[in-house]
């Protein structure tokens, strides 16, 4: 059972978060507390030191941001909730952190609950939130590749192709490196995108700046020696892109 906090300045979002948790994560998910305002929250959050914190960006008096440069606990999964657009989705996804999207859909939800359970740790990773606050601002540079093992912080220029077998992605690099993350190549290929990068095939992702040749019959040749195959369905528009570059 996860004590969670929900940080949130409007009363109807914290009230509609509550009842989706009673319902679909009655025996997951203990509500401890509530916190309206970011010094509120920072407070609550070292005193009853929770295992989930749901936050809110925009708080009263400040940000979750500064929420989370003000606490000294720091060993909880943490859930995001925002209504922010687009660039800033991408941002949370370079960064490898979790967040739901207002209104908050129950099926998301319960993915995200289901997620953070298959975490080895529940600890706030420094690396993370500092991609996240770098990231908000400026065009991403870098992404954050979760394992077992570490958050693996990698430019983005770095990544060769991607490769997915079922729901894990093998990330290839420019140094010989190879990363498995335990996500689909689906949950990439909506910030790693064109022109610099291209699902080629249901099972490739590629970064077009390291093709070395390809050919009609639907074969590319890659810097680091990989022979990928070009979908029947996707020539076209490779094609397109690379006349176009």
């Amino acid at each position: 059972m996860y004590k969670a906090i929900i940080i949130e300045d409007e009363y109807h979002l914290r009230e509609a978060l509550s009842i989706m948790l009673e319902i679909i994560a009655p025996d997951k998910v203990q509500i401890i507390g509530y916190a309206e305002s970011a010094d509120e929250a920072a407070k609550l959050i070292d005193r009853l030191q929770p295992d989930l914190v749901f936050m809110d960006i925009m708080l009263k008096n400040g940000t979750g941001f500064d929420v989370l440069q003000q606490i000294s606990y720091r060993k909880f999964h943490l859930i995001f909730t925002t209504a922010y657009e687009e660039y800033a989705i991408r941002a949370f996804k370079f960064s490898a952190l979790d967040y739901l999207l207002k209104p908050i859909d129950a099926e998301e939800l319960k993915t995200a609950i289901d997620r953070i359970q298959d975490l080895k740790e529940r600890s706030l990773e420094e690396k993370q939130l500092n991609e996240l606050s770098y990231n908000m601002n400026k065009v991403p540079q870098r992404i954050i590749l979760p394992t077992q093992e570490a958050m693996h912080v990698v430019k983005i220029n770095q990544i060769i192709h991607c490769e997915t077998s079922g729901s894990y992605t093998t990330f290839y690099l420019n140094d010989g490196k190879k990363i498995m993350v335990s996500k689909p190549l689906k949950n990439y290929e909506s910030i790693l995108l064109p022109p610099d990068f291209f699902r080629v095939h249901q099972s490739y992702l590629i970064n077009t700046h390291y093709i070395v040749s390809y050919s009609r019959e639907g074969m590319i040749e890659m810097e680091n020696g990989a022979s990928i195959p070009i979908s029947r369905a996707k020539k076209e528009a490779f094609f397109k892109l690379m006349k176009e570059e």
